[in-house]
């Protein structure tokens, strides 16, 4: 455990004595967060999406994020 004089000296830790971001780029490793939520699916359909993510070698939540964001994108074009 920390005593309080180091978790002080952590705390004043200034990294524009030791770095340079004269050139940095705002946002340049931005990722977009996700959120947790709760949907509800037909049984055949998430089976369905379960059987599809494991042939593809991915996580079905990360199947169903993937083809949600096509919808959208293929939505967003056509207005």
């Amino acid at each position: 455990m920390r005593t309080h004089k180091e978790r002080t000296e952590l705390d004043d830790y200034e990294l524009g004595e030791h770095y340079d971001f004269s050139n940095a780029v705002r946002g340049r490793f931005y990722d977009a967060k996700k959120v947790s939520t709760t949907i509800r699916l037909d049984n055949d359909v998430l089976l369905f999406l379960k059987k599809k993510a494991h042939e593809e070698h991915i996580g079905y939540q990360t199947l169903i994020n993937a083809l949600l964001r096509d919808y959208f994108k293929q939505s967003v074009k056509a207005d």
